[in-house]
């Protein structure tokens, strides 16, 4: 293993890792409030290769090894404090659980179902099930689910109930709705009818009515977003439903909501849109590294009891039932998932939310304060923003970016005064971009309202806000 001398390297180069401290290496900017750009250190050697014969090249190698390992846990730590632009919550201490990494422990099939191998979480996983059929106000004897590796395995389970429920229904989804969910569409060989958006990222529903009207003799099945990806937007399924039925479609649809981040937050919030099976929905997805935090991607997925059935095959092998997309699963996540409901609970979540929003409020007035043109959706903990000019920005902050925009999602590891360096850094840099080197501010009305954009048309109509 050959570990090269630090320097710069492009964050889009996949053939380098960067590693902040390796077998004693350091590089600058390891600490948050230094605004220099975090130099990368490129290793090489990951090829895995034979053990050595003889005892002290073994012993070499064991101890390079280590300080490899122990070099990458310093560069995940480092870089887990830059991290803004993706939805994954880092503020846990799992400390307690670490003795069932010596197990593995597998759910394989149906977790309600009785199986012959003992080494298993299903008793965690169903306790983890029952709380979310709480949550989204089922009773017990009337649901199925099981704990999935994240969002799109909910997703591409939820929109399979549809499909098989309705085999020769049209798929609704909009344009801002995941990549999964169109996905799932090639997979299943369905039929997929995009639905525009409005500025805010939300379905609009004067088009969803148009394009059901058009296909009045197909069952229609719909992927309600709660919290679109880049946006957050929630669709409103109050009004999915009453368009669908003013279209004809009484008993002739299916509507799956995607809940990955925001179906975590929206029950805590009253003016939000209730997402329950009390209304005529189908299934619900939501993801578990997310808002809850995890440090394996998982995720929950809810359907009625009765819409299980349709997956529903009889294993020998594995003395049971399954209904799952995986076959095999994490028995792991269910653990971890029960271990954070259960020290959390509703006052704990509810407490994180609130804390959440309120720092992305703060966000998205610092940056209109330094002029910086910028969006928040009211039931939204996502911030979009002008895109930074300069590519290095967004590596050393993991932005996420779409088109001219970027985001921040601000998760609860997301501190006040982690936003408040952010904030500071970007205005510097980007005063420089725009003095130095002639660059207009980008005109983002289309993208997120004029009434948000501080470009130069727009900036002299708008009010500075307060905060």
């Amino acid at each position: 293993m050959v570990l090269l001398n630090s320097e710069e390297v492009s964050c889009n180069d996949h053939h380098q890792v960067d590693v902040v401290a390796a077998a004693g290496l350091q590089c600058s900017g390891d600490m948050l409030g230094d605004k220099q750009l975090v130099s990368q250190v490129i290793l090489e050697g990951l090829e895995i290769e034979e053990p050595p014969a003889d005892e002290m090249e073994a012993a070499e190698k064991k101890a390079g090894i280590s300080r490899l390992m122990a070099g990458y846990v310093q560069h995940l730590q480092h870089r887990s404090a830059y991290h803004l632009g993706y939805p994954l919550n880092f503020d846990y201490d799992f400390g307690p659980l670490a003795p069932f990494l010596n197990f593995s422990l597998n759910n394989a099939g149906d977790p309600f179902a009785k199986v012959n191998n003992s080494v298993h979480s299903r008793q965690f996983e169903v306790a983890v099930l029952n709380w979310f059929a709480n949550f989204w106000d089922v009773q017990r004897d009337q649901f199925w689910g099981y704990i999935t590796s994240g969002g799109t395995e909910g997703n591409l389970y939820g929109l399979l109930v549809g499909r098989e429920l309705f085999p020769d229904g049209i798929l609704y989804a909009s344009n801002d709705s995941h990549y999964s969910v169109f996905k799932a569409a090639k997979m299943y060989r369905v039929k997929c009818i995009r639905i525009a958006t409005t500025v805010s990222g939300e379905m609009n529903y004067a088009d969803l009515k148009s394009k059901l009207q058009h296909n009045t003799n197909s069952p229609a099945i719909i992927n309600a977003n709660i919290g679109t990806t880049f946006k957050g937007a929630v669709d409103d399924i109050d009004q999915i439903i009453s368009t669908l039925e003013k279209c004809g479609f009484q008993n002739r649809y299916y509507i799956h909501c995607d809940s990955a981040l925001s179906g975590m937050m929206t029950p805590f919030m009253k003016q939000a849109p209730k997402v329950s099976f009390k209304k005529p929905i189908g299934s619900i997805s939501v993801s578990g590294h997310k808002f809850l935090g995890c440090p394996m991607p998982c995720g929950v997925v809810i359907t009625r009891l009765e819409h299980a059935e349709v997956l529903s095959t009889d294993i020998e092998y594995i003395a049971s039932r399954d209904s799952t997309i995986t076959g095999s699963r994490n028995g792991h996540a269910p653990i971890f998932l029960w271990y954070t409901l259960s020290k959390k609970g509703y006052k704990g979540l509810l407490k994180e939310v609130h804390i959440c929003m309120g720092n992305a409020r703060y966000l998205e007035v610092l940056l209109k304060q330094v002029g910086i043109s910028a969006s928040c959706n009211t039931l939204s903990n996502i911030v979009v923003f002008e895109r930074p000019k300069d590519e290095r920005i967004v590596c050393r902050w993991q932005l996420a970016c779409e088109g001219n925009l970027a985001h921040i999602v601000v998760m609860p590891n997301v501190t006040f005064e982690k936003l408040t360096v952010f904030v500071e850094e970007l205005a510097e840099k980007r005063n420089d971009w725009y003095q130095d080197k002639g660059f207009d501010i980008p005109c983002l009305a289309v993208d997120i309202g004029k009434e948000n954009c501080y470009c130069n048309l727009h900036a002299k109509k708008l009010r500075i806000p307060k905060m």
